[in-house]
């Protein structure tokens, strides 16, 4: 029988320096895994981070403060804030804690899969214990895969260039980068043969369930325009928790100063993870939302009006109309990077309106906006075309998805569609008068979107190739 040691202080966090390279087992001080149900607690994973400062300033949704960039050398905030193409992205990006932490994880997700069957215990353990393995394996890929590609494009997807799909243990890997359609082929293998094994109510909150899985897999045809599918697995979703949090309710009890929403405590959220961890919601100069969305909350809306500050005189430039996040993560837990009810609503939504049932779309976003909005304008009117309902969902997707992944990977995927692509126009600054106010502009076609892969895992393994034309200084 094979056993693998793991380190109970680090739980296998440890750094990896190429997606070709697996943590090492390590017998000193260790803990031997030999038995299913320890593999199954393996799957249990709290804390589990994603960083999205490689491209978080892409997004149109969020901002930096004007000294951050003003007479600033320019470092990867600044050229992605002001789009530009011109400086060198390959250098700066010396590494990834997001791109070692999501290969760390896949490590984990593999060790489990290939390992449980030959552990001691019954044969349900194994399978659960792999099955919620390949469910968050498929997680970390499609997080990966829209992050250092492009978006998925049923064109092209054959050809584009992915990433490296990690499927085993084996310390003897050399991995070579798949394109997008065969990455995406292995997360929808990996979810198909998943699902039949998981649960309604797993062990703890860390376990992937089935409305996770669900809500999982219509992400994910959706991001294939799988329309049909995407439904079908939403509606599954909602089958098993479509609860919404009643903010509306909230703001009468007087908010997260008076009543606190830990992450166990917010019946919408369907999966645990975070951009930095349990505390990443305390850091509010590195979550300023952009003059345009803080006009797109309107003055009525609990998102905003309960969680963030446009006053400070600290966090922000007074006058530019921008507002940070500023409720501590012990107050409450608003979901980032994993998923939630609410998003798979949205999901429904955009269905809906992509098959021109525009009333149904517009009915999904008004069951959202009355846990949302606090007063005036609640239910949206019904548009005549698709372009103006799917213009509400996009708008609902923004103030629902906050921070994270989400804004930048719509971009992406909408940028692949006529009616949907967007060219972001950035002024700056806004209130100092020093230096001249420029107009930045991010085409829908813009290398920047991809991001290059970290020098460090370049470096290391010359089968992974950059999916841009920009070169590597070596």
């Amino acid at each position: 029988m094979k056993h693998i040691y793991i380190i109970v202080l680090s739980l296998m966090m440890l750094t990896v320096t190429s997606c070709e390279e697996y943590t090492d087992v390590t017998p000193k001080g260790a803990l031997v895994i030999e038995t299913a149900a320890q593999f199954y607690e393996m799957v249990s994973l709290p804390n589990r981070g994603y960083p999205i400062n490689n491209f978080q300033y892409l997004s149109d949704d969020q901002w930096m403060r004007e000294a951050n960039v003003v007479g600033r050398t320019p470092n990867i905030d600044i050229i992605n804030f002001t789009f530009d193409e011109a400086t060198d992205r390959v250098s700066l990006l010396t590494g990834s804690s997001f791109y070692n932490q999501a290969y760390n994880y896949i490590n984990r997700w593999n060790t489990i899969i290939t390992l449980v069957d030959n552990s001691k215990g019954d044969e349900s353990t194994k399978q659960l214990a792999k099955a919620e393995a390949k469910i968050n394996r498929a997680y970390d890929h499609f997080l990966l895969i829209n992050t250092y590609a492009k978006a998925f494009d049923p064109q092209t997807a054959a050809t584009d260039g992915g990433i490296c799909i990690m499927d085993k243990y084996d310390l003897e890997a050399q991995p070579s980068k798949s394109t997008v359609a065969q990455v995406y082929d292995f997360i929808q293998k990996d979810i198909e043969e998943a699902l039949p094994y998981l649960q309604e109510k797993p062990l703890d909150v860390y376990h992937p369930s089935l409305a996770f899985a669900y809500a999982f897999k219509a992400k994910v045809h959706l991001f294939k325009r799988e329309i049909a599918s995407a439904q079908a697995a939403a509606e599954k979703s909602l089958s098993y928790n479509n609860q919404i949090f009643d903010m509306v309710a909230y703001n009468t009890q007087g908010g997260p100063n008076v009543v606190a929403v830990p992450a166990s405590n917010n019946v919408e959220v369907l999966s645990y993870q975070y951009m930095t961890g349990y505390n990443e919601m305390n850091f509010a100069q590195s979550y300023i939302i952009s003059p345009e969305l803080r006009t797109l909350f309107g003055t009525n809306d609990a998102r905003f009006n309960l969680f963030f500050n446009s006053t400070s005189t600290t966090n922000l430039d007074q006058g530019s109309n921008t507002a940070y996040w500023a409720t501590v993560y012990t107050k409450f837990f608003y979901s980032t990077v994993g998923m939630k009810t609410t998003e798979v609503y949205l999901m429904l939504a955009e269905c809906y309106a992509r098959e021109d049932k525009f009333a149904d779309a517009v009915d999904v976003l008004n069951k959202i906006r009355a846990k949302r909005i606090l007063s005036g304008t609640i239910n949206l009117e019904v548009p005549t075309t698709r372009k103006e309902t799917m213009t509400l969902v996009i708008n609902e997707r923004r103030k629902e998805l906050l921070l994270g992944f989400n804004r930048f990977f719509d971009l992406k995927r909408l940028n692949n569609e006529t009616d949907y692509a967007k060219t972001i126009t950035r002024v700056f600054p806004i209130v100092n008068k020093t230096v001249p106010q420029k107009t930045y502009t991010l085409q829908p076609n813009s290398r920047l979107y991809i991001i290059p892969f970290p020098l460090s895992i370049l470096s290391k393994n010359p089968k992974l190739t950059l999916n841009t034309n920009e070169k590597v200084p070596f």
